[in-house]
């Protein structure tokens, strides 16, 4: 699938940097940066999912433990 990404100058100008830097192409360092953006969201959805799961089983003992 094709998209079209529109950067202002500051960010193409680091987008280029990194790439040279790295030794690859704008392309991949973008496709990295987005592939690392969505395992990160989620990592912070399950997270946040075991969290309330948690505070939900175990309400009783943490309001005891808070007191």
């Amino acid at each position: 699938m094709a998209m079209t990404l529109r950067l202002d100058y500051q960010e193409q100008e680091a987008l280029k940097a990194r790439a040279a830097a790295e030794g690859i192409s704008m392309q991949d360092v973008a496709r990295r940066a987005i592939r690392d953006y969505v395992a990160r969201s989620e990592h912070r959805s399950k997270v946040s999912t075991a969290t309330e799961l948690i505070l939900d089983v175990h309400a009783q003992a943490i309001e005891r433990l808070g007191t």
